[in-house]
This record gives structure tokens, C-alpha cells and sequence, in this order.
């Protein structure tokens, strides 16, 4: 189940990029949550960012289905939260998911959220060993490659869930003014 372990990482290092922001700055996130429980404040943030980086190393270095099954819970979560928080029509300009305030929540979002719940999944129910031994397999220069390649997909994933939103906003507020 080699092929799942790009999908595996990526998720993980999304989870350790957000829950490390939401550490950092709750409030974005915390008035994002307020949305659907409303006494939800920063420490109930800071509780879930520390599960979130706790979930993300686990997945990298366990071995097992647990981590992947609670990898894949929290992201079916976070698209439960954008769908919820999008029909509900509140003022959601951001979901804060990576601790800032500028990141909408979009169907996009959702979209990423389930697919890699869905990756998660197929771990979880296939993966014996961690993802970090299958990648060491091949030697530390197979291994650092993959990681580099994974790094930058990671970084394409949090793009496209936080620059293209904000992109198409300001492509339409310009449309609009013409």
C-alpha cells in the first residue's frame, strides 16, 4: 500500500501545520467554532490543535490503523464543520484552520477534507506499517526525496485551500466594480 503513503503524509503534515497555527493564534478558529457552539472559546481550540499535532505525528511514525482511523475522523470532522458553518450562512469568512482569519471556508475545503479522510481511511484499513518505514525502505535518499516531494504537495494542498479563495474573492469584487 505504497501508494497511499504520499496521501498519508500530506495529511499528516497538514494536521501539524494547522494545529501548530491554532496553538499559536485560537482566536480565528475559536470565533470560526462559535458558529456552531456558541461557548466554544480558545482553550476548547487549543485542546483540538494539540490532538491535531499529536494525530499528525502518530500517523507518520505508528504503526497500526489507530492513527490513520483518527486522522480520518478528524478530517470527516473538519468537512462536517465547513458544510454546517456554510448552510448555516453565518458570517464564516474564515474557517480558521491554519490559525489566520484569511481562510475561507469553500466547498473546496470540504472536497480536500474528504479526500483525505478517504486516504486515511484506506490506511487505516490497509496500512500494517508506518508510513515513515515504508518511505526508509528504500534508503535515506529515496526517503528525503519523498519527503521533499510530499513537503511541497502539502504546501499546494494549504495553498489552494487558502490563496485561490482569496484570489476568486478579489476576482470578483473586481468584476463587480466594472
Amino acid at each position: 500500500m505504497v501508494g497511499a503513503v504520499p496521501f498519508v503524509l500530506i495529511a499528516a503534515g497538514l494536521l501539524l501545520a494547522a494545529g501548530i497555527s491554532k496553538l499559536r493564534d485560537p482566536a480565528p478558529t475559536a470565533r470560526a467554532l462559535r458558529l456552531l457552539l456558541p461557548g466554544a472559546g480558545a482553550s476548547l481550540v487549543r485542546v483540538g490543535a494539540a490532538a491535531e499535532v499529536v494525530i499528525a505525528v502518530a500517523l507518520v511514525v505508528v504503526a497500526g490503523p489507530l492513527p490513520a482511523a483518527l486522522g480520518a475522523l478528524a478530517y470527516v470532522g473538519f468537512a462536517l464543520f465547513v458544510v454546517l458553518a456554510r448552510r448555516r450562512g453565518g458570517p464564516l469568512t474564515s474557517c480558521g484552520c491554519f490559525g489566520r482569519d484569511d481562510t475561507p471556508a469553500t466547498r473546496g475545503h470540504a472536497v480536500v477534507n474528504l479526500g483525505l479522510a478517504a486516504a486515511l481511511a484506506v490506511w487505516a484499513a490497509t496500512g500494517e506499517r508506518s508510513p515513515w518505514s515504508v518511505l526508509t525502505d528504500d534508503g535515506p535518499v529515496t526517503a528525503a526525496l519523498a519527503l521533499g516531494s510530499v513537503a511541497l504537495a502539502a504546501t499546494l494542498v494549504a495553498a489552494t485551500l487558502t490563496v485561490l479563495p482569496q484570489v476568486d474573492a478579489l476576482r470578483t469584487t473586481t468584476a463587480a466594480r466594472r
